[in-house]
């Protein structure tokens, strides 16, 4: 049973997030994956998680982080060993909501598969669900402590610099777009003449991601952080979220 388990795993460090945004994540794998699976944070503060959830701490990057946070420790994943994790591994960011079935994460032949984001048209990623082998990129992690320097001068984010570098490699490939879908571009229903827009979920979505802002919580409450993107509450984040 356990050599034929699949890993999913997320991170979180600092105050963003609390220890209810991993746990209510591992709920929804739960909930939405049918083969054996091992649940993995790595974190700078295990306190408050369930006991069914494995913990580590963050991958230790052999240069000084500095400067906006961009996520730059997410890169961490890709070093040659991740403690014990082996084969595949499903990554996912805390801020996003699963509202389908997970099986074919798996099953999707690729390398690195991720989705393409919903903004560039250079073919870069947006890494809040993305899948590869573990211990497979290695330079990927190994030339960003190199270079970090350089990088984050050239790279806005952790995002940017990995879709480049595995680009380069021809190891980049995509989901289907509607299996991943932006809760800000593809969830609030197009503008009309009322103050507040409904919102829903897209047809086979199986992912919905907020990034920036709101986040699942306050999107449900009708929150979205800036005065000009007013929706009704989405309630129906609360027939998932949980």
């Amino acid at each position: 049973m356990e050599e034929n388990r699949v890993n999913v795993l997320c991170m979180k460090w600092g105050t963003k997030y609390p220890a209810k945004y991993v746990n209510v994540l591992y709920a929804m794998v739960k909930r939405n994956l049918t083969r054996p699976f091992r649940f993995v944070c790595l974190t700078d503060d295990p306190h408050g998680l369930v006991s069914q959830i494995n913990h580590y701490p963050l991958p230790k990057l052999k240069t000084e982080l500095s400067g906006p946070e961009r996520g730059w420790n997410k890169l961490g994943v890709f070093k040659k060993k991740l403690y014990d994790l082996k084969g595949q591994v499903l990554c996912l960011d805390l801020d996003l909501i699963i509202t389908g079935p997970l099986d074919d994460f798996f099953d999707y032949s690729g390398d690195v598969v991720i989705i393409r984001d919903w903004l560039k048209h250079d073919g870069t990623g947006n890494s809040s669900v993305y899948r590869f082998e573990i211990g497979s990129h290695p330079d990927v992690v190994s030339e960003f402590e190199d270079k970090y320097e350089c990088i984050k001068k050239t790279y806005r984010n952790e995002q940017e610099y990995l879709s480049a570098k595995l680009i380069g490699k021809n190891a980049l490939s995509y989901w289907p777009a509607s299996w991943c879908r932006s809760f800000k571009r593809h969830c609030i229903k197009p503008f009309s003449l009322i103050a507040s827009r409904e919102t829903e979920v897209p047809h086979d979505a199986r992912f919905i991601v907020f990034h920036g802002k709101p986040d699942p919580h306050n999107a449900a409450l009708g929150k979205s952080g800036k005065w000009y993107r007013r929706f009704e509450p989405a309630t129906w984040i609360k027939d998932y979220w949980f």
